[in-house]
């Protein structure tokens, strides 16, 4: 008896969507691609050589893409700007759908496709916070939530990441502590401050190389973000989880592999290169789990509004980077000013 298979398109094969492609491809046996988007001719070429002769057919326009007969499932990994007009295409016929993140740098967008999502429910729609499933974040928080490193409420999370503090690259940060604190935990305020140290040319995008933002929740939680563009070792994802009795560290010395170089100069170790060298496995985790949700309609391992309040959160953090203000928010979520003398 034949085993099913997902049949799954990839849109966009940029340095992410190949990566989808292949996970998918070689390393989700309950999964095949059977189709592929770009209007790219160079990633068109890469798509000839490495997914046709598989049997996947390549296209130029998303929409006929998604038309193509038996098609279940569209991961999405193309630009931003474009990730939600996609993903409710997909839903509108009817296909699972995971989604680079973030769905939108809109709220209003973001809200849009959570409804569009909940209108079919026997649809799998999910975000790409791959950090969820990557083996030592969830080590961390199975530990977390055993009590290990005791209450909650006096904690604090410190992502360290090389981008800059804005929506689309400290999400993953962002989402990591509504994982942690609580999706539902209400924002009290947010501060950020940046300099620009090294990228002149960032100023005129009100941009910066440096940043570090803090976000206070109720109920006594801190998550604080430091973030920079100056990391010339390469990658380094650094996080601290703080309780009443001790704390959790992932990533706390960050290596390429276990060779460690012992030479004059003292003892020196390489950091992967990239996000993906620090990451692979998670990416390909997430592609399995996706692929079981969608054939077997068992539950996501998180719900798609944690991206709306990545982002809500996120727009936050930039709004407090750039007009060098203090937000504050009352236990429901609306703005509030603060009294001042």
């Amino acid at each position: 008896m034949a085993v099913q298979k997902l049949q799954v398109a990839v849109a966009g094969l940029g340095r992410m969507g190949k990566r989808h492609a292949v996970n998918f491809l070689h390393r989700t046996p309950r999964a095949t691609v059977v189709a592929a988007f770009t209007p790219d001719e160079t990633e068109q070429a890469w798509a000839k050589a490495n997914l046709e002769p598989h049997g996947v057919t390549i296209y130029s326009d998303y929409n006929q893409m998604i038309n193509q007969e038996g098609l279940q499932a569209v991961v999405i990994a193309t630009a931003t700007k474009v990730h939600a007009e996609e993903a409710l295409a997909a839903i509108e016929k009817d296909l699972h759908v995971l989604c680079e993140k973030p769905i939108s740098l809109s709220i209003d967008t973001c809200r849009e496709v959570i409804q569009a999502a909940k209108a079919k429910p026997h649809l799998k729609v999910m975000c790409g916070f791959s950090r969820r499933f990557d083996s030592s974040y969830r080590d961390a928080y199975e530990k977390a939530e055993a009590g290990i490193i005791g209450r909650p409420p006096l904690s604090g999370l410190r992502p360290v990441i090389s981008t800059t503090l804005v929506v689309s690259s400290s999400i993953h940060d962002i989402d990591l502590t509504l994982w942690f604190f609580g999706e539902d935990t209400p924002v009290k305020s947010v501060a950020a401050a940046g300099v620009v140290a090294v990228a002149p040319g960032l100023k005129q995008y009100e941009d910066f190389d440096n940043a570090v933002g803090i976000v206070e929740f109720y109920g006594g939680r801190v998550a604080y973000y430091y973030c920079s563009r100056m990391m010339a070792h390469g990658q380094e994802d650094t996080t601290e989880f703080i309780g009443t009795e001790g704390k959790l560290t992932v990533n706390g010395n960050p290596q390429a592999n276990l060779v460690n170089t012992y030479t004059n100069r003292g003892i020196t170790r390489e950091v992967p290169a990239h996000y993906y060298g620090r990451f692979e496995y998670a990416f390909v985790a997430e592609a399995n789990e996706f692929t079981a949700a969608a054939l077997d309609n068992t539950k996501l391992p998180f719900n798609l509004t944690s991206a709306l309040r990545a982002v809500e959160i996120g727009s936050y953090l930039q709004e407090a980077l750039r007009s060098q203000k203090k937000l504050y928010f009352d236990e429901i979520g609306n703005r509030i000013e603060q009294a001042s003398l």
